[in-house]
């Protein structure tokens, strides 16, 4: 809402209309709470077979590029699947999405603890059907979106985005509950947790008053996304923020493993504080986009990103420079991932949210889905990681160079210059 400024404009004496707060109703906060908590319940799933890599390395004897590939699978799936799914719950709403995503997403996990985990070509087909929970992203952000006014969108989005850390709990428990109780232990627990959450979900979510619904056909509107400017913007970015989040989660074991010989307990427990600090800077990265303007808020991330990487290409001690890298790039990431959405809910028209989500998510876990194989290769044809992170130094270049530019140019051109920085 707008009113006029006591101050008027002395050039045309035309009151000046500054913003004016829009309170948020109770019912948006709860409905962001029980979306954040189905999108870290659906990620917890969606990371089940990550921590498990080293442990089917060695009893399936895999090479490092079948080992990647097993982690990689879902990333790929889930990450494609958000482009059909965010644009349906454009169409249907979260309420209808949110139960039907974590109900399918039990099936796949089932599968895996109880028969689907004795050969590689099984855990391939599991870790397809996986990657439904990896699309519990693309029906969030759109839900939330509708809930809350534009001011508050960056913090909003920034708080659901807190739920990828469903793979750190995935991270701390799998392999204790494995060497526990065997096998089928995690994946049971995980599948109850996801069917008590869609019938929680089925109950209670709402979807907010005067949603604004799309009525041209899924193509159309898929069509119409693809040409928006912001779509291809915010899926460069997003490939390497929140890519670069899912490649250090998915493959972070592996490389502490292999190139600094830590136990495969340490290596996923160092991985869940990865996540963990991460997933704690995603909401101050969009709280900090509100203030201050995502554009800021990215090019201060990138910058980051490129240093701790650049640190990281010679393989420095962990006590203390590699964990002080590692800790740096995994704030950045966080913090970026937040800052693109919050730049989505910024510009991005109300009713294409959703699809707009769904491709930039997709772009954002494809980001996550090259780098595991591409270190894999490396490490197997030269034995070393250098030349993989020496790699992703030049792509934050290339996205750093992106945000100062074509970014900030788009983002000036549609909203005020308080917002565009």
């Amino acid at each position: 809402m707008l009113q006029p400024s006591r101050k008027q404009n002395e050039a045309t004496a035309v009151p000046v209309p500054v913003p004016v707060p829009v309170p948020v109703p109770g019912r948006a906060w709860l409905m962001l709470a029980l979306a954040t908590v189905g999108f870290a319940v659906n990620f917890w799933a969606w990371a089940l077979l990550s921590p498990l890599g080293p442990h089917f390395k060695d009893s399936l004897r895999l090479t490092s590029f079948q080992q990647s590939l097993l982690v990689a699978v879902p990333v790929v799936v889930g990450s494609l699947g958000r482009i059909p799914v965010g644009a349906l719950t454009d169409r249907f709403g979260g309420r209808v999405m949110f139960p039907f995503v974590s109900a399918a997403t039990v099936v796949p996990v089932l599968y895996l603890g109880l028969a689907g985990h004795s050969s590689l070509t099984a855990l391939l087909a599991g870790g397809f059907f996986l990657g439904i929970g990896g699309t519990a992203f693309a029906v969030g952000v759109p839900f939330v979106n509708s809930w809350f006014p534009p001011e508050r969108r960056g913090l909003a989005i920034g708080i659901f985005g807190a739920g990828m850390g469903g793979t750190a709990i995935s991270a701390l428990t799998t392999v204790k509950l494995v060497k526990a109780h065997g096998m089928a232990n995690p994946f049971l627990i995980t599948a109850a947790v996801l069917a008590v959450y869609a019938v929680v979900a089925a109950l209670v979510l709402r979807d907010a008053p005067g949603r604004t619904v799309p009525t041209e056909p899924l193509a159309g509107r898929l069509a119409t996304t693809l040409r928006l400017g912001i779509t291809w913007q915010a899926s460069a970015l997003y490939a390497v923020a929140f890519g670069g989040y899912v490649a250090f989660s998915v493959y972070l074991p592996t490389y502490l493993k292999t190139g600094y010989g830590l136990a495969q307990t340490d290596a996923a427990n160092r991985m869940a504080g990865f996540v963990l600090f991460a997933v704690a800077l995603r909401p101050i990265g969009g709280w900090l986009s509100d203030r201050i303007g995502p554009v800021r808020v990215l090019a201060m991330a990138l910058t980051v990103v490129l240093a701790g990487a650049f640190v990281q290409t010679f393989t420095p001690g962990l006590a203390p420079i590699g964990t002080i890298a590692f800790l740096a790039l995994a704030a950045a990431l966080g913090a970026g991932s937040g800052a693109v959405f919050a730049l989505v809910a910024l510009i991005a028209p109300a009713n294409k949210v959703g699809s707009v989500t769904g491709v930039v998510g997709a772009a954002g876990g494809l980001g996550g889905f090259i780098p595991p194989l591409v270190m894999g290769s490396l490490f197997g044809a030269y034995g070393s990681y250098a030349l993989g992170l020496a790699l992703l130094t030049a792509v934050a270049a290339a996205a750093l160079t992106l945000t100062g530019t074509g970014v900030r140019q788009s983002v000036t051109r549609r909203v005020p210059a308080t917002h565009a920085n």
